[in-house]
């Protein structure tokens, strides 16, 4: 871009702040028709229907979560009933206990809890998940990035810096990874399988956020990370997460964290003093709707037609406007809530203050990594599925204009 276009972006963009537009863009939430799909889980219990395999639900009793719940969580990742334990509603939930107790209890093969080591440290591939660096971070833990590529995190970074015994664990979103919509590659979880950390209580949490979320295409099998890590010897190294709530309703469905039998026996002693069991009912209100993995597909296939559409739009918007500038880079993902955008480097917070400015929320420039400091200030995370269509076609408009002009500023600096 020229010196003279300058002009002509800036009165664009006063022309956006003038109309008092109210966008949001925030967070990856699913939008109200996708709410609409899951209408008959009100209906799907009642209250002479609540005993589940001779579990009566609304008592007392199966910490690990009812048995068809158990059966559902199975099926869908393809491991056994006995490596899962089916929480409440929410999969972060779970995941802030798993570190607070290994920060209070120390996990299976820990020699000591981890409050009691300091300078412990936990691996963030980077650009990354911001509530999962929130929770290692708020117990003081020392945030470690490690540089993603499309096949995953550098597995060389990886393995080098699992040599050091103060470092506990990874965050890992294996499918359809937030914010960059990646998949992992064979060759890279066959690594993490069979990763030699130094710390003997070193974990991968497999955060299989969008295990069954495609919007483009038939649903893709992914590798079982469990199995394969026992086959390569380590099998209390991963546990894995994932939950209903992009499948239903976020916050109010079921979640579960999946893991060897051991760690299941192991985390199942811990959770005894801290609960007798989850919402059963809510477990079987979402087992009786979602039914099994093939009913499942069907009703992402419907999200995905909901969703494909918006993505479209953004990515249409992006091609259209910014791509014969050559001046950023962005993903075109096939599954997953975002798209992740690379400006120039300095340029990516300015372009999300500016898109507040002219009534776009986004995702704060730097959230996608540890401590919500890009190094480079060049990532943006845009997530186009929770505002109706055209308003993410509008915001686009803005925030192709908004980008424009931040690189304009910064070239003329």
């Amino acid at each position: 871009m020229k010196e003279f276009e300058y002009t002509a972006v800036k009165e664009e963009f006063e022309q956006w702040k003038a109309m008092g537009l109210s966008l949001n863009m925030a967070r990856g939430k699913p939008s109200l028709e996708q709410l609409e799909l899951s209408r008959g889980l009100f209906t799907a219990l009642d209250f002479d229907d609540c005993v589940d395999e001779g579990v009566d639900a609304r008592n007392y009793g199966e910490l690990a979560g009812t048995p068809s719940a158990r059966e559902y969580w199975a099926e869908l990742l393809d491991i056994k009933p006995q490596q899962c334990f089916v929480g409440g509603s929410s999969s972060l939930n779970m995941m802030y206990d798993l570190i607070a107790k290994a920060w209070s209890n120390g996990l299976l093969h820990s020699e000591k809890p981890w409050s009691q080591q300091p300078g412990i440290k936990f691996l963030c591939p980077v650009p990354g998940y911001d509530r999962h660096f929130r929770i290692t971070e708020s117990f003081g833990i020392e945030l470690i990035p490690v540089r993603t590529t499309e096949a995953g995190p550098d597995m060389d970074e990886v393995e080098r810096l699992a040599a050091d015994p103060l470092v506990k664990g990874i965050w890992c979103v294996p499918k359809y990874s937030n914010p960059d919509g990646n998949i992992y590659s064979n060759e890279t979880i066959l690594r993490f399988a069979a990763l030699k950390p130094a710390a003997p209580d070193f974990v991968v949490i497999w955060d299989n956020a969008y295990c069954v979320h495609e919007f483009r295409g038939e649903y893709v099998p992914f590798p079982e990370i469990l199995a394969i890590s026992a086959q390569a010897g380590n099998p209390d190294l991963v546990v894995e997460f994932a939950s209903s709530s992009k499948i239903t309703f976020p916050g109010a469905g079921m979640s579960v964290m999946a893991a060897s039998e051991a760690n299941i026996e192991y985390l199942c002693g811990l959770a005894s003093a801290q609960m007798i069991s989850g919402d059963k009912v809510n477990q079987l209100r979402q087992v009786r709707f979602l039914k099994d993995r093939e009913h499942t597909l069907m009703m992402m296939r419907r999200h995905a037609d909901i969703l494909r559409p918006r993505f479209d739009a953004f990515l249409k918007e992006l091609d259209e406007e910014i791509r014969p500038l050559g001046i950023v880079r962005w993903t075109d993902p096939k599954g997953g809530y975002f798209i992740s955008l690379y400006t120039r480097p300095g340029c990516a917070r300015r372009t999300v203050e500016l898109c507040k400015e002219a009534g776009l929320v986004m995702t704060g420039a730097g959230a996608a990594y540890p401590y919500g400091k890009d190094p480079e200030d060049s990532h943006i995370r845009i997530a186009p599925s929770f505002p109706p269509l055209k308003d993410v076609e509008l915001a686009a408009e803005v925030f192709c204009t908004c980008l424009k002009l931040a690189t304009l500023e910064h070239d003329r600096k």
